[in-house]
């Protein structure tokens, strides 16, 4: 990715959470993609422009109440990996 695509769009993560989180979410928590698996985990994946904005949107999710299980810098094409180790 070059320096102008990185500063434009920032690093890509994909966070997990224990819980089901429905899609109607997706707007409030920065446009990132849900996704979810049969044992009840959701993973956001997207860019987050910057170490603040991670911030604000890990907040965001402690204020669900909902339990952090992973957070992994990832590249746009990565496909998810259910078997993320916690």
């Amino acid at each position: 990715m070059s320096s102008t695509q990185h500063e434009q769009h920032g690093d890509w993560y994909e966070i997990r959470i224990q819980g089901r989180l429905d899609n109607r979410w997706s707007t409030w928590l920065d446009d990132l993609v849900l996704s979810h698996t049969d044992d009840g985990t959701t993973f956001l994946r997207g860019p987050v422009a910057d170490q603040a904005a991670l911030h604000g949107l890990l907040n965001k999710l402690r204020d669900l109440g909902l339990p952090l299980l992973s957070i992994t810098q990832t590249d746009p094409g990565d496909p998810i990996d259910p078997d993320t180790s916690t």
